[in-house]
């Protein structure tokens, strides 16, 4: 039986892997910028705020392939944020796997839409959660099963984005199974499209919005009990707080406002999702 305290051994776990291989070296604060500025002062004195943003990941991120405009949650939020700074938004193209380096080479200030994992943590800092990512499975029609112990089963094969929290949690929870690692949630999509797999572990913005574009893909199944991880935004770690903390006294401040979650419903609905798909029981 699946408990809340291994979903915290799956995270965890990591952690302790990590630092006794001896991948990361985890440090109080990187290199100061030139000239000693912390990215606060840097904000305040360019008046501009440096984000990275990637392109094809709807509703967080979407980049229009013809006027080159950006769209998206974090996005309207970058924008609302940078409205309140007072400063010009500046958009840099980044990929999921090159923006923690992005924010350690000081390329970015802020990155929208980490997963805050003990392997993260180490190098970069972490907002407060912006809103919360149930983990749910992709399957093939017609599968029938409901809980993390039915899809930890060694018949099934289970297919998940390498490095990610849906593979930390798969791996964890579902150990019996038969998981395959891919380079992309596209790819590991595919094998569920072709035969090869049986599901695909994914948080649910990422399901819904998969299967709104292609109903054939398979069902979603929110596997009881149910398990969320948290969307976070992600800094370049220094020894000055003050832009984390001003960032999570804005998030918080806005959350009460009800920004946070219009910004996030207005653009699921522009990929065709509205609150009426989300699962019973699941909040953002």
């Amino acid at each position: 039986m699946v408990s809340r305290r291994d979903i915290a051994t799956a995270i965890g776990a990591a952690a302790v892997g990590i630092a006794a291989a001896g991948i990361v070296s985890p440090a109080a604060a990187q290199a100061p910028a030139a000239g000693g500025e912390t990215a606060f002062e840097r904000i305040r004195r360019t008046k501009k705020l440096r984000i990275g943003a990637v392109a094809g990941a709807a509703p967080y991120y979407n980049k229009d392939i013809s006027s080159g405009q950006w769209g998206g949650f974090y996005i309207d939020l970058s924008k609302a944020l940078a409205e309140e700074l007072e400063v010009e938004l500046e958009i840099l193209e980044t990929t999921w796997g090159n923006s923690v380096l992005d924010l350690q080479a000081n390329k970015i200030d802020i990155f929208f839409g980490l997963n805050p994992t003990p392997k993260r943590a180490l190098v970069i800092d972490f907002s407060v959660p912006v809103f919360n990512n149930a983990f749910t499975m992709i399957t093939k029609k017609g599968l029938g099963k409901k809980t993390w112990d039915d899809f930890n089963n060694p018949a099934l094969k289970i297919t998940v984005d390498a490095g990610s929290s849906q593979d930390q949690v798969a791996t964890r929870l579902c150990s019996k199974a038969q998981i395959s690692r891919f380079k992309s949630v596209d790819d590991a999509a595919a094998a569920i499209m072709t035969g090869r797999a049986d599901a695909q572990c994914i948080v649910m913005m990422l399901s819904l919005t998969m299967l709104k574009k292609n109903p054939a893909l398979g069902e979603l199944v929110v596997p009881t009990p149910v398990f969320a991880t948290t969307s976070n935004a992600g800094f370049r770690r220094e020894a000055d707080q003050t832009w984390p903390k001003y960032v999570n006294t804005w998030l918080e401040f806005n959350r009460g406002l009800g920004l946070i979650r219009s910004v996030i419903i207005k653009n699921m609905e522009s990929v065709g999702i509205t609150e009426a798909d989300m699962p019973a029981g699941v909040q953002l």
